[in-house]
């Protein structure tokens, strides 16, 4: 692992009319997949729980995520940085609200970017993926 990586656990979230949820950190322009830092001493899916409560004020089952695999881009708002996130696939009927360092939620078709300035791992991975995953029906029981 090189210094210029960074190790996150993010929610592909989709509640139940379809739309998934991105979020905006204060003080930054792009929207992105809620979620956070993995600490030292957790695993991914602990890390993702952690950072949903934080952030959303969002209780989940760690039996909720789903595993979506393992992507990487470069980091929105640290230039020089690549980030590493396993991503989880959590669907949600409840409300979620902005909290600790989220400024703005939005929830957003996941067809398009919501004209939104989106992260490139939001906007040029996850996104993508999650389109291609549900042409081909290997994510049948939650795509819209």
């Amino acid at each position: 692992m090189t210094d210029s990586l960074i190790r996150i656990a993010a929610a592909l979230l989709i509640g139940p009319d379809g739309r998934t949820l991105l979020v905006r950190k204060r003080g930054t322009r792009a929207f992105m997949q809620p979620g956070g830092k993995i600490e030292p001493d957790e695993r991914p899916l602990q890390a993702l729980v952690r950072e949903l409560e934080e952030e959303l004020g969002l209780l989940i089952e760690p039996a909720q995520a789903r595993y979506l695999g393992t992507f990487s881009a470069p980091a929105a708002n640290e230039p020089g940085f690549v980030v590493q996130a396993e991503v989880f696939l959590v669907t949600v009927d409840g409300a979620v609200s902005p909290a600790a360092e989220i400024e703005e939620v939005r929830w957003i078709d996941p067809a398009g970017d919501g004209d939104l300035f989106l992260a490139p791992l939001t906007g040029e991975v996850i996104l993508p993926f999650y389109r291609a995953t549900c042409r081909d029906s290997r994510l049948k029981d939650c795509c819209p």
